[in-house]
Order: structure tokens, then sequence, then C-alpha cells
């Protein structure tokens, strides 16, 4: 599946110092996949003592990324 970034997505994975190599790492192997309101999903992925939240629309086959952001482990939890 096609994926898009947002340019409101890419200021954040600067400001998080998130790399596109593990955007992609979370959608195509996340630890979780949650339902949101609409039709967005949230794939999430632990790392470090992290969680990685990918924030996703899909639209005719392509996933857009709207927002990504790194948040302690603790505060969500993630069904593995």
């Amino acid at each position: 599946m096609k994926i898009e970034i947002t340019r409101h997505a890419k200021e954040r994975m600067r400001q998080y110092d998130i790399q596109e190599e593990l955007v992609n790492s979370t959608l195509e192997n996340p630890d979780s996949i949650l339902g949101s309101y609409e039709n967005r999903k949230i794939y999430q992925k632990k790392l470090n003592g992290y969680v990685i939240r990918v924030v996703v629309e899909e639209y005719k086959g392509i996933k857009v990324v709207l927002t990504v952001y790194k948040a302690r482990s603790g505060r969500y939890e993630i069904q593995v």
C-alpha cells in the first residue's frame, strides 16, 4: 500500500527525531493498531521505553500519515 506523509507529520517527525524508516516499520509491523474516530487508525510500536504512535487515514489504497509522535510507554497501553 502506498504511504503519503503530510507536512504536519514531517514536522512532528523532526520534532521527535523520528526517521521515516521507523514510521514505515511501524506501519508495516505494528505492535498494535487502535481504531480512532472517523476512519483513522493509530499504529503503535514499542521502542526503548517509548511508544511511537502513527495516526493514519486510508483513502483508495493510500495510507496518509496525519501525525507521528513519541510518548512514554506507561501513558498508552499496548496490546501485543
